[in-house]
C-alpha cells in the first residue's frame, strides 16, 4: 500500500470519532421535538435530556488521558467505538421506555463517554501519526468529519421524520433517529481494528522498534529514522530519572493556554447553535416546524462547506491568520443577527447572520482549535494536558447548553433595547477576547515538527 493511501486511511478511520461525535450531539436535535412530546418533558426536563449527554463527555475527556497512557490511543478509541454502539442501541430500544425517561438519559451519557474518549484521542492520535508538512490538514479531518456527523444526522432526522406522521414520530420515530447511530458505530468500531498503534505512545512506553516500523510505513526510511531522533531526544530530555510535575510554573503555563482556547471554543456559541438551532430558527427567527429541518441542513451544509476551505488552507496560511479571519466574520454574523432581533426586522438577513457565523466558525475555531490543542503540547504531558483541555470543553460546552435557553426566555432578554439578541452579543465579547489571546499566547505552529513546537514553551 502506498504511504499516502496507507496514512489517509488512518486519518479517515480515526476521524470516524469525529463523525460519531457530530452524530451523537446532533440526532438529539431532530430527536427532541418529537421525545418532548412522548415524554411530556417540562423545560428543565427538555434541557437534562438534551445536556445530560456532556456529562458523559466531561467525564470521558477526563479519563481518556490516563486511559490513553495506559493502554494507548488505539485502544482507547476503540472502548469509545462500543460506547457509541451502546448508546445509539439502548437509546431507541422500545423495552427500556415505558413512560420514563431516565434510562434514555442513561444511554445519552453513555454516548457522551464515548465523544468524550474519542474528542481527546482522535486528534491526538492523528497528530502523533502525520508529517509535519500535512499535520494540520490531517487533524482538519477530524473536525471535518464532526460537521459530517451533523450534516448526516440532519438529513437523517428530516427524512426518518418526513416519512412518518407526527404521531409516528411521536411514538416511534425519534428511536428511528437514534438507531441510525449504529451503523457508522459499528464501522468505526470495526475499522480501528486495521490501524497501526501511534509512534510516539509505542516510543513513550520503550517499544522504539514498533515506533520505527510505524514511522517508516507512513514517512519512509530516512525520515523515519530523523524523526525517531527527534521523538527519543524528547522523551529523554523530560525522563532524566525526574518524574514530570503538571504543578510546575512552565508545565501549568501550557496547559493554562491550551485550556482557554478550548474554552472559548465553545463561547463563541457555535453548540447554543447547533443544539438549538431548531428553536432558534422557529421562535427567534420565524419559521414554521415544517421549515426547521431544512433550514438546519442548509446550515449543517455551510459548516461542512467552510470546513473544507479549512483543510485545505490551515497549513497554507497558517493557524493564527485563520483565527483572526474566523474572529472577525463571527463578530459580523452575531451583529446582523443582534441588530435585525433588536429592530424586529427578524427575515433573510437574521438567516444570513447565522450562516455567517457558522461559515467564520467552520473556517476558523472549529479545526483550528483541535489542531492547535493535538499539536502545540509537549510528548510527555499530551495525553494529560489534552485529557484537561478537552474535559473543560465540555464542561464549558454544558454551561452554554444550559445557560442558553435560560438568557433566551429571560424577561431581559425579550425586552427592550435586547428584543432576543443578548445572547449574542455576550458570544462577540467572548469572540473579542479569542482574538487577544490568539495574540498574545499561541504560538504559529504551521511546518514544525510536534518536537520543534516543543522547543517554543522551553
Amino acid at each position: 500500500m502506498k504511504k499516502s493511501v496507507f496514512l489517509l486511511l488512518i486519518a479517515a478511520v480515526s476521524a470516524l470519532g469525529g463523525l460519531l461525535f457530530g452524530y451523537d450531539t446532533g440526532v438529539i436535535n431532530g430527536a427532541q421535538f418529537y421525545l418532548t412530546e412522548y415524554f411530556d418533558l417540562s423545560d428543565a426536563l427538555k434541557g437534562w435530556v438534551v445536556g445530560s449527554a456532556l456529562l458523559g463527555c466531561f467525564v470521558g475527556a477526563i479519563i481518556a488521558g490516563p486511559l490513553s497512557i495506559k493502554i494507548g490511543r488505539k485502544k482507547s478509541l476503540i472502548i469509545s467505538a462500543i460506547f457509541f454502539t451502546v448508546s445509539a442501541y439502548g437509546s431507541g430500544l422500545p423495552e427500556l421506555f415505558p413512560q420514563t425517561v431516565s434510562m434514555l438519559v442513561v444511554f445519552r451519557i453513555i454516548g457522551g463517554l464515548g465523544i468524550g474518549v474519542a474528542s481527546m484521542n482522535a486528534p491526538m492520535y492523528i497528530a502523533e501519526i502525520a508529517p509535519s508538512n500535512i499535520r494540520g490538514r490531517m487533524v482538519t479531518y477530524y473536525q471535518l468529519a464532526i460537521v459530517i456527523g451533523f450534516f448526516v444526522v440532519f438529513l437523517a432526522t428530516y427524512f426518518i421524520g418526513n416519512d412518518l406522521s407526527l404521531q409516528e414520530n411521536i411514538e416511534f420515530g425519534w428511536r428511528r433517529m437514534f438507531w441510525s447511530e449504529l451503523i457508522p458505530s459499528l464501522l468505526f468500531l470495526i475499522l480501528l481494528f486495521i490501524v497501526p498503534k501511534s509512534p510516539r505512545w509505542l516510543a513513550l512506553k520503550g517499544k522504539e522498534k514498533e515506533a520505527l516500523a510505524v514511522l517508516q510505513k507512513i514517512n519512509g526510511d530516512d525520515l523515519a529514522a530523523e524523526e525517531m531522533v527527534n521523538i527519543k531526544k524528547s522523551l529523554d530530555e523530560t525522563n532524566d530519572g525526574i518524574k514530570v510535575s503538571y504543578f510546575s510554573k512552565g508545565i501549568l503555563v501550557i496547559i493554562a493556554i491550551g485550556t482557554v482556547l478550548s474554552v472559548l471554543q465553545q463561547f463563541t456559541g457555535i453548540n447554543a447553535v447547533l443544539y438549538y438551532g431548531a428553536d432558534i430558527f422557529e421562535k427567534a427567527l420565524g419559521f414554521g416546524k415544517e421549515d426547521v429541518l431544512a433550514q438546519q441542513i442548509l446550515l449543517a451544509f455551510v459548516n461542512l462547506v467552510f470546513t473544507f476551505v479549512a483543510m485545505f488552507t490551515v497549513d497554507k496560511f497558517g493557524r493564527k491568520p485563520l483565527l483572526y479571519i474566523g474572529s472577525v466574520g463571527m463578530i459580523i454574523g452575531f451583529l446582523l443577527l443582534g441588530v435585525t432581533l433588536q429592530q424586529g426586522n427578524v427575515g433573510v438577513l437574521s438567516l444570513i447572520g447565522v450562516l455567517v457565523f457558522i461559515a467564520s466558525f467552520a473556517l476558523s475555531m472549529g479545526p483550528v482549535v483541535w489542531v492547535l490543542l493535538s499539536e502545540m503540547f509537549p510528548n510527555k504531558i499530551r495525553s494529560v494536558a489534552m485529557s484537561v483541555a478537552v474535559a473543560a470543553q465540555w464542561a464549558a460546552n454544558y454551561v452554554v447548553s444550559q445557560s442558553f435557553p435560560v438568557v433566551m426566555g429571560s424577561e431581559t432578554n425579550n425586552s427592550a433595547p435586547w428584543n432576543g439578541s443578548l445572547p449574542y452579543y455576550i458570544f462577540i465579547a467572548f469572540i473579542l477576547i479569542i482574538v487577544y489571546v490568539t495574540y498574545k499566547f499561541i504560538p504559529e505552529t504551521k511546518g514544525k515538527s510536534l518536537e520543534e513546537i516543543e522547543g517554543f514553551w522551553k
